[in-house]
C-alpha cells in the first residue's frame, strides 16, 4: 500500500472515530436543547444556556462537519476549545483519570485541525 494512501486512510480514521464518539456525549445535548431544558453549567461565565448551546456546535455540529469532512480545519476548532474547557476548567478539580477523556479528544481534533481532512473528505472533492 503506498505512503500516500496509508496517509489518506489514516487521516480519515483520525477524522472519523473521535467525531463519532464525541456524538455519544452532543446527541443527549442536542436533545436536551430541543426539549428546551436549558438547565446546564457555566463553565466559562456566559450562562447556562450559551453554554449548551456551545457544547452541541462543540460536541454535535462540528463533529458532523468533520465527518463528512467539510471545512474541517475550521470545524476541529468548536470541539477542541470544548474539550480544553472540559478537561482544564469543569474537571480542574479532578483526578487525571476523570480530565483523560476530555484531553484525548482535544488532542485529537487539535491533530485534525493542523493535518487537515485527507483525501476523502468533502473538502478535497
Amino acid at each position: 500500500m503506498a505512503t500516500s494512501l496509508r496517509n489518506n486512510i489514516g487521516l480519515a480514521f483520525l477524522r472519523i472515530a473521535p467525531s463519532a464518539m464525541i456524538l455519544t456525549h452532543g446527541i443527549p445535548k442536542l436533545q436536551k436543547l430541543i426539549a428546551g431544558d436549558f438547565e446546564f453549567g457555566d463553565p466559562i461565565g456566559i450562562g447556562a444556556t450559551p453554554s449548551l448551546f456551545l457544547a452541541v456546535i462543540g460536541e454535535f455540529l462540528c463533529p458532523i462537519l468533520i465527518i463528512i469532512g467539510f471545512k474541517t480545519r475550521w470545524a476541529a476548532i468548536p470541539p477542541a476549545i470544548t474539550m480544553l474547557v472540559a478537561g482544564f476548567i469543569v474537571h480542574s478539580a479532578d483526578p487525571f483519570d476523570t480530565k483523560e477523556k476530555a484531553m484525548m479528544y482535544a488532542l485529537f481534533f487539535i491533530a485534525i485541525a493542523l493535518l487537515g481532512p485527507g483525501k476523502y473528505s468533502i473538502d478535497r472533492k
